[in-house]
């Protein structure tokens, strides 16, 4: 009986090693997979990450590639002028000045060169962020934060352009070469006047921006030479301010217009006769239009004519200001606020006054004329 009992220990014994052997071959099975599983699976996320890198450089190559392309297109004057409204060799010379200056640096990912063109395309064309996002193949928020840039970068400018006058300028080349005005508006400095610029206001502001045009406006005063160059510039005035009282503030503000003594400005019917602002006659044809079909006829009509031919020049260097950056020149609703639209104004100023002394455009001078 004890025999039997001892051979079945035996035999429950190794049935037991048995299994324990199987799981134990099992789990280490199960181990192996498990890590091949592992391994497998590491170098297919390698693959992956391989493959994706290698398309996000594609992507940034293509990228790259394109606006490497615009920036070419830049040399070409034609397609210069169309996109940024001056030649290549004036695009080079701005860039060099924001460079030299510090006015503007490089970022890690784009030029002063592209800081700049992104800026001029939106200021010649009105251009809103999220198509100039897809011109330049860079997000909305980076074509905002460079537009913003070079705001800031050329309003560091403005001691230079615009400069008003000292009184020991000499006579205007433009009064001096014509015996229409010379010397009878020898001590004349240049004509001024204001313009209508729409703005977007919150709509409790609404009724006080709005002026003549019937949407909401700054009036702008603008003084400028007789070579269409812009020398004081005040914006910030709701359009239904008059231009006698806009005036009247440039002259008292601490940023005021210098008028040096002798000498005056050619102001339109709208202002006050002062010894310092020149008005026409009142009651007597004084529009340029007036004497298309008939000639002056008296003393006040000549002098009218004549002033008129003269202080034409500020409604010129609106038309080139206008025509040449679009989004002042419009009427649609601008996308900024109160503050960066009072600065593009400035700017566009500034730019104006650069461009007419390095790139006047005679073409773009020519249609405003016409």
């Amino acid at each position: 009986m004890e025999g039997d009992f001892e051979e079945l220990d035996v035999k429950n014994g190794e049935v037991t090693w048995e299994r324990t052997r199987c799981g134990a071959v099992i789990q280490v099975v199960g181990y192996v997979v498990y890590a091949m599983c592992l391994i497998k699976s590491y170098y297919l996320s390698r693959s992956l990450e391989r493959l994706t890198r290698n398309r996000s450089l594609e992507a940034y190559m293509v990228r790259e590639s394109r606006r490497h392309e615009l920036m070419n297109d830049l040399k070409v004057t034609r397609i210069s002028r169309q996109l940024i409204r001056m030649s290549p060799e004036t695009f080079v010379k701005l860039c060099k000045i924001l460079r030299d200056g510090k006015y503007l640096k490089d970022t890690r990912r784009a030029s002063v060169e592209e800081q700049v063109a992104k800026s001029l395309y939106i200021l010649g064309h009105n251009a809103r962020n999220c198509s100039l996002s897809a011109f330049f193949m860079r997000s909305g928020e980076t074509v905002s934060r460079h537009f913003h840039r070079f705001l800031n970068a050329i309003i560091k400018m403005e001691d230079q352009f615009p400069k008003q006058p000292n009184g020991s300028e000499e006579v205007s080349p433009e009064v001096l070469g014509d015996s229409r005005f010379f010397p009878y508006f020898k001590d004349c400095i240049g004509a001024l006047d204001g313009t209508h610029i729409r703005v977007k206001v919150a709509g409790a502001n609404a009724r006080r921006f709005r002026g003549r045009k019937g949407y909401p406006s700054q009036n702008v005063l603008a003084a400028c030479t007789f070579d269409l160059k812009f020398t004081y510039v005040l914006v910030g005035w709701e359009g239904s301010a008059s231009d006698s009282r806009v005036f009247k503030n440039a002259l008292s503000r601490e940023d005021k217009l210098i008028i040096p003594q002798g000498k005056y400005y050619l102001g339109d019917a709208g202002y006050m006769l002062k010894t310092s602002l020149i008005t026409p006659y009142r009651g007597v044809r004084y529009h340029l239009k007036e004497y298309s079909n008939r000639s002056p006829e008296n003393a006040k009509e000549i002098f009218n004519h004549r002033y008129a031919s003269l202080r034409n020049a500020i409604e010129r260097a609106f038309g080139v200001l206008k025509k040449r950056f679009g989004i002042i020149g419009g009427t649609n609703e601008p996308q900024y606020s109160l503050k960066t639209q009072t600065d593009i104004i400035v700017v566009c100023c500034i730019l104006h006054n650069f461009l007419m002394g390095f790139d006047p455009d005679q073409s773009l001078i020519d249609e405003v004329d016409r």
